[in-house]
């Protein structure tokens, strides 16, 4: 059984080897950003909590949130949400409590020691960015487009996922 070659119009040959280096990219910089947070973790002495649950920290922010909220709302992609918000409570970084409606679903928000942490996120974002401008990684446009790109991506993956085309 031989493979079909799919039908490829002028941009095809082109566009393909782009999209697959995006994606690899994508990746790379996500796994990058998790590392650059554990080391400043290590730098200032944070053990309790690992990347990943910090990033979920500080992407909640003020908000009062359900499990399920926190994926449909793009705060977190991870399979092991559950694990991490029992993690996250258990170092009190987290307030958990039974929605009086539905006694199954569970609404998390941020303690102090929570929201502290979230500011230790933001003071290490507001550094990256001032670096990036400074050195002239990307400008104030530059950063736009990249944006307004990433977010056309998004919204195609997510039509993917729910509709078949």
């Amino acid at each position: 059984m031989t493979m079909q070659t799919p039908v490829m119009d002028a941009r095809s040959p082109g566009f393909l080897p782009g999209y697959i280096d995006s994606l690899a990219l994508v990746e790379r910089l996500h796994r990058l950003l998790l590392d650059v947070i554990k080391d400043e973790f290590e730098r200032l002495g944070i053990l309790e909590i690992n990347a990943v649950q910090a990033l979920l920290l500080f992407n909640i922010g003020e908000n009062e949130v359900t499990a399920g909220e926190l994926k449909t709302r793009g705060y977190y992609q991870g399979s092991n949400v559950s694990y991490n918000l029992k993690k996250l409570v258990e170092t009190g970084h987290m307030h958990h409590q039974r929605c009086e409606i539905d006694r199954r679903s569970v609404r998390v928000r941020l303690t102090p020691k929570g929201s502290a942490m979230r500011d230790t996120m933001a003071a290490l974002f507001a550094r990256h960015a001032d670096g990036l401008e400074a050195r002239g990684v990307l400008e104030a446009d530059a950063m736009d487009a990249l944006n307004q790109s990433l977010r056309r991506m998004e919204r195609y993956w997510t039509d993917q996922i729910r509709y078949i085309y």
